[in-house]
């Protein structure tokens, strides 16, 4: 086993480099960079990027270079830049560090990603491991909270779903379900709003943030309390949908392997029902369950929490990442795909791993990776 997860960690080097090849080489082509971001903020036609360079710490819209208008960059590659000084578009190309060939820019952005050096924002005044070390909370707390609940509700429940198939019970959970998926989170979000954080109806949690104030004077189990009185309707709205494709992933596969051979062999042995499920159907059924989970735990954890974090006003990481890509903010954007690479890649791994606990005879070591 030691052999095998040495050969998946070194498989994640060329993996990482691949996705942020990828992604570098998209970006070369995207319209409207941070450096087209300041110009348009200069003119007047942005309010989405802040008015701040990484490193220089001057405001952007008072420096001679910007309000010198005698140069001629009509020539300019950068769209909006009539007018403005070419050499202040050439320390902007220094401070953004596009002075330099792309392939360049590449090399040194995997060498200081390798030790977790993000450098920092472009448009905010912080490094960005600081950045997402500060929104890091929020998703973590949507993240696996969510994905906790799913599965704690799922896989019991789908089993139960398989354990009576056809009856009642099946029939009216499924309902349930379903109707469950088909509610956008964004909508179903909206509607816990209206009900309970003060719309229409009722005032019973709190609309925005994970805590509230004068949190930090509280006592230990009131600051408990409190963290979890907000996370209720974000959670609410994101597990929802979640429940549909574990609970129903799970009881076709428990059904599956119910209808073999083996099972009725243990049946016919005297085995209890309980002893036939959770002592030889859940290790076969559970396996394409957890092959699952990786990707619902990143989906929480980033892609499915962008809406709930913009709803609830939660600033968390989902929310960091999409700013970022409207403003350009190359440095964050990076970081944040490199850190969720990182992350999908370890947790693949984790998945795996977990294979071998629920079901010790799949022998990783015997596989090509």
């Amino acid at each position: 086993m030691g052999a095998y997860i040495l050969r998946r960690l070194l498989l994640m080097i060329p993996t990482l480099i691949g996705i942020m090849a990828i992604n570098f080489v998209i970006i070369q082509f995207a319209p409207g960079g941070p450096i087209e971001q300041v110009i348009a903020q200069l003119q007047g036609d942005n309010v989405s990027a802040t008015s701040r360079i990484s490193g220089g710490g001057n405001d952007l819209g008072s420096s001679p270079a910007a309000n010198q208008g005698g140069g001629d960059s009509a020539g300019s590659k950068y769209r909006g830049a009539q007018g403005l000084d070419p050499e202040f578009i050439k320390e902007l190309e220094v401070q953004f560090g596009f002075d330099k060939p792309p392939l360049e820019r590449f090399g040194r952005l995997i060498l200081d990603y390798a030790t977790f050096n993000f450098g920092e924002s472009y448009f905010r005044d912080i490094a960005v491991v600081d950045l997402i070390i500060e929104k890091l909370p929020v998703s973590i707390s949507l993240g696996l909270w969510m994905t906790l609940i799913s599965y704690g509700i799922s896989i019991p429940l789908g089993i139960r779903k398989a354990v009576k198939d056809g009856t009642s019970f099946d029939v009216w959970t499924s309902t349930v379900i379903i109707i469950g998926y088909a509610i956008p989170g964004f909508l179903f979000a909206i509607i816990l709003i209206v009900l309970f954080a003060g719309g229409s109806f009722w005032d019973f949690f709190p609309l925005r943030g994970l805590t509230s104030e004068g949190w930090s004077d509280m006592s230990w189990p009131h600051r408990i309390l409190d963290y979890f009185w907000h996370l209720v309707l974000p959670l609410t709205a994101m597990a929802l949908s979640a429940f549909a494709t574990t609970t129903l992933l799970t009881k076709n596969s428990f059904l599956d392997e119910i209808r073999k051979q083996y099972v009725q062999t243990a049946r016919a042995k005297g085995l209890t029902e309980r002893q036939v499920l959770y002592g030889h159907v859940f290790r076969n059924a559970m396996l394409i369950v957890v092959a699952g989970f990786p990707g619902a735990f990143i989906s929480a954890f980033f892609a499915g929490s962008l809406l709930i974090e913009t709803i609830f006003s939660l600033d968390g990481l989902g929310l960091l990442g999409f700013e970022s890509a409207l403003n350009r903010d190359y440095a964050v954007m990076f970081a944040t795909l490199y850190i969720f690479s990182l992350m999908g890649l370890i947790v693949n791994l984790v998945s795996d791993l977990t294979y071998t606990w629920i079901d010790p005879r799949i022998d990783f070591e015997s596989r090509e990776v």
